[in-house]
């Protein structure tokens, strides 16, 4: 169970609309139904992701549902507005992880493994990775000031669980139809991955979901790994 220090500041960052709901969703509403404050923030429009809807009008449309997700969670939302599939670890981009960040506060930060299948999941992890760090120096000016203290990273399971083996677990059987909810407001997602790759995202992630659990001893379980580094090193548990 979550040591009860005060409030955390629960930052998770996903590079498409849906990812954030398929591999942490429950976990993020554990953290909202303790009454922590958690943010969302979906990196890219998702635009590319479908057969007939135009780039321009599915990025609406992506957005649209993502704020409806972020809200099933309790979360506040954020939409950083970069695009799919070409987005690049540069001076720009870093800044604007930084910001986002500092905007929130975060305590603790949810994002992609670095092993993770998508050049955009990579390029987030990396990008999370530097400006958690660089959120705390005081030199580097964004609209937000910075942070007194680098916030903790954790590592989401990786898409299907390929390769991610976790080391934490979070119980998630109270909040798994939450999770499965907001993940079912990503309808053009949905749709574009049954097409595209004939999956059933919501049954694959409800049994992974469920693998998770028996792994971890209950119905349900979400699983996470540290990110190493010195200032991730904490004797609290910061997951719910």
């Amino acid at each position: 169970m979550l040591m009860r220090r005060g409030r955390l500041n629960v930052l998770g960052i996903g590079a498409h609309p849906d990812d954030l709901e398929i591999s942490c969703g429950g976990t993020l509403a554990r953290y909202a139904e303790l009454g922590h404050n958690v943010s969302m923030a979906y990196v890219t429009r998702g635009e590319l992701g479908h057969y007939t809807i135009e780039p321009e009008e599915l990025g609406k449309i992506r957005k649209r549902e993502a704020r409806s997700a972020a809200s099933v969670l309790g979360a506040k939302f954020i939409w950083m507005d970069l695009p799919d599939g070409m987005l690049f670890h540069n001076r720009e981009n870093r800044l604007k992880f930084i910001d986002v960040i500092r905007e929130t506060g975060a305590n603790v930060i949810i994002t992609h493994d670095p092993t993770d299948y998508h050049p955009d999941h990579k390029i987030v992890n990396e990008l999370v990775f530097a400006a958690s760090l660089l959120s705390t120096v005081p030199h580097i000016k964004t609209a937000h000031p910075p942070l007194k203290k680098v916030p903790v990273v954790y590592y989401m399971e990786t898409y299907l669980g390929v390769s991610f083996n976790p080391e934490e677990y979070v119980d998630i059987s109270r909040t798994i139809e939450w999770k499965l909810r907001a993940l079912s407001q990503h309808e053009s997602q949905l749709r574009w991955l049954r097409e595209h790759s004939g999956i059933d995202i919501i049954e694959s992630t409800r049994v992974i979901s469920r693998f998770r659990g028996f792994q971890a001893g209950v119905n349900y379980a979400e699983g996470f790994r540290l990110s190493k580094r010195r200032s991730n090193i904490s004797t609290r548990r910061l997951l719910p």
